[in-house]
């Protein structure tokens, strides 16, 4: 299961608003034709698996909507002007046009392509350009410009022709999908998680259920996640914060089988509905984040997106990330503003009987001061004037470019295991004499003692794959080594002197030296025994009590501590080192290497400890070259112990590292709106 698939069909840009609405005149076909474009000039249509769109059958929409409704919105192509403007006026925020319903049709049959390629094998993932959008039709209701629910319409689909029973949906579009929402709210068999412009209800759809306390329903109690944003100026720390505290967990916890995302573009900056600052480049992030669930079984169906320079370069953003392209450098992650903390803490508190991963925490008292004040109209309102002032003007830097590397992954292995290896990945080869030269200097200023001939060539190796790294022939590589403390000694400060600022190292194992002192050195460490004297905000000791035997601790460590002190330290290299395979089973180290790839425009290097387990070396190879992360399943209850010792390390760094800030108890600063 290889390949990105993607479903685009200009015939959905033919209809359009034919009379004067000012709700409605935002939703315009130049969505649909700036977003392929921009695609299509990318180079990124070309390396996808294009799929023809169908028409949905009728059965299909009836899995969501009403056969009523549906009647009712087959005769609208042959309404007059007039009859179409009395028809839309039962509806709220909605048009209709002689040529909607068949467009409507082909967004559905769309999304149900692109379902039926992902979960048949044909492709990995994909992305389905598709207008209308969907998120806010419910079972006899036009809203928001949407007419079927197309991703609600793709779950139901997928669970009764796949059999599936764990369907994630993931919303980050800036209005809340209660057409969504209400179809599942009382099945436990979907999870719908939502993040949206609130404002304390004032924000549409100006629904109570929108709220962080609307969690399901019956048997679905817990499986509705809703995230309020109750201030504009959102930012990528923000974003990034949701995912760590909130989604990721309960979504790892969830297992799901395949990820159905409303990829709704607007939440970005510069959309004038959305007025957030959250750039372009986090939607590869957290399309990136996404990718380790379900075997990599991810669709994303576009939603919403106003500003049509930002939604095309975020579709652009998306579909890169999709199709292995490196992400991204995100700068200026850190705490996330006050508002976002608020949210954050009360969704965490209200969930915390449903889900394992927020058992044992403390945010079991729902802060109602902040979600439920009432507005100072002469103060807040004058201040929303000026942010909108400037959302208007908002300008910001195009992103990069992201170009893939000649070589993906390059390994240095024992010679039984060079038969196992997977597409992607490359032997190094002959080292060039400028690399034995380097390793040689290296040697004399660190090892100068060290005369075996087998850990000389671990260090021409180690020094070799850096250098390809660096000079951009390779992505990452994976090298096995007699000695990984000797081996980490070197290769960090030769990565600082040569070509990065900084380096997350992330050691597997109890005994590890690194120089953390310059603060350009971030070091994780996953040990089974508690290192002594730890005081320094630039070594995380993570010493789950039972280790291998309680994959939710891990986890849990790794979303609520490891990524969040990653994402903020931004290094410009990530080195992986497994030094006691014994300590973490080959299914969450292979989740770690997947999730850390997101980092240092996917710059990694892999020190592995020879007569490492045969299966570790050949499944932390194919994480490398791209493949899928396996599932956890059955991830099972973090330990109370584990939990409490993550607790203890995230309260010591989270003065120094704020994107650790799970709870408004913890801000630094307390006044703090932003």
């Amino acid at each position: 299961m290889s390949g990105t698939a993607f479903v685009y069909d200009e015939e959905m840009t033919r209809y359009k608003l034919l009379w004067t609405d000012p709700a409605c005149e935002i939703e315009v076909p130049e969505r649909l034709t700036v977003s392929y474009e921009a695609v299509k000039s990318a180079g990124l249509e070309q390396r996808c698996e294009a799929l023809s769109v169908r028409q949905a059958t009728e059965e299909e929409i009836l899995l969501v909507h009403s056969k009523e409704y549906l009647e009712a919105v087959k005769q609208t192509p042959y309404l007059s002007l007039e009859d179409l403007m009395t028809f839309t006026q039962q509806y709220g925020d909605v048009y209709f046009h002689p040529n909607i319903y068949h467009c409507a049709k082909l967004a559905i049959g769309a999304t149900l392509q692109l379902v039926d390629s992902v979960m048949t094998g044909k492709v990995r993932n994909g992305m389905a350009l598709v207008r209308p959008p969907g998120h806010h039709s419910q079972r006899s209701e036009a809203s928001g410009f949407c007419v079927f629910n197309n991703v609600a319409i793709a779950a139901h689909y997928a669970k009764k022709h796949y059999n599936l029973n764990r369907v994630l949906i993931v919303d980050w579009d800036i209005h809340h999908g209660q057409g969504v929402q209400y179809s599942f709210e009382e099945d436990p068999s979907v999870l719908y998680f939502s993040w949206h412009r609130y404002e304390h209800q004032r924000f549409w759809p100006n629904l109570a259920e929108s709220d962080y306390d609307s969690v399901g329903k019956g048997k679905g109690a817990g499986f509705n996640i809703n995230v309020p944003w109750n201030k504009i100026g959102m930012t990528n720390s923000d974003y990034l914060s949701v995912f760590f505290h909130v989604l990721l967990p309960v979504a790892y916890e969830f297992d799901p089988e395949l990820v159905l995302v409303c990829a709704g573009f607007d939440s970005g900056i510069g959309d004038p509905e959305g007025r957030m600052c959250a750039t372009p480049e986090i939607f590869g992030h957290l399309t990136h984040l996404l990718m380790s669930l379900a075997n990599g079984r991810l669709c994303f169906v576009l939603e919403g997106g106003y500003n049509l320079t930002s939604l095309a370069q975020s579709v652009c953003q998306t579909l890169q990330t999709l199709l292995g392209d490196p992400t991204s450098l995100l700068t200026g992650i850190g705490s996330p503003c006050h508002s976002a903390l608020d949210s954050v803490h009360n969704v965490r508190a209200v969930h915390q009987k449903y889900w394992g991963c927020f058992k044992h925490t403390a945010e079991s008292i729902v802060s109602d001061p902040s979600t439920k004040r009432c507005r100072v109209e002469d103060g807040e309102k004058k201040e929303e004037d000026k942010t909108e002032e400037k959302t208007e003007d908002m300008k910001w830097p195009e992103p990069l470019p992201r170009p893939a590397h000649p070589v993906h992954t390059v390994v240095v292995i024992t010679t039984e295991l060079h038969g196992s290896l997977p597409e992607g990945c490359q032997h190094l080869g002959e080292i060039a004499q400028t690399y034995i030269e380097e390793a040689e200097k290296l040697r004399k200023e660190h090892f100068e003692d060290m005369t075996h001939e087998k850990s000389l060539e671990c260090l021409q190796s180690v020094v070799s794959v850096l250098g390809k790294i660096k000079n951009k022939e390779v992505r990452n590589g994976l090298v096995m080594v007699s000695d990984v403390c000797v081996s980490v000694s070197c290769a960090v400060p030769h990565a600082l002197k040569s070509f990065c600022d900084r380096v997350l190292v992330v050691f597997v194992g109890d005994d590890v030296t690194v120089d953390i002192s310059s603060g350009r050195v971030l070091l994780v460490q996953f040990c089974s025994k508690e290192p002594e004297g730890v005081t320094s905000h630039y070594h995380v000791p993570v010493c789950l009590r039972k280790g291998v035997h309680c994959r939710a601790s891990v986890m849990q460590a790794v979303l609520g501590l490891l990524l969040p002190l990653a994402y903020e330290f931004n290094p410009g290299l990530v080195l992986e080192v497994l030094a006691d395979s014994a300590v973490l089973e080959v299914s969450v180290w292979v989740q770690i290497s997947s999730l850390l790839q997101g980092l240092a425009q996917g710059r990694t290097l892999t020190l592995l400890q020879q007569g490492c387990d045969r299966d570790m070396v050949r499944a932390t190879c194919a994480s490398l070259s791209g493949s899928p992360a396996p599932s956890l399943s059955p991830l099972g209850l973090p330990l109370a112990e584990d939990v409490e010792a993550i607790e203890s390390q995230r309260l010591r760094l989270q003065g120094r590292w704020g994107l650790l800030l799970n709870t408004i108890s913890g801000s630094r600063t307390e006044s703090q709106d932003g």
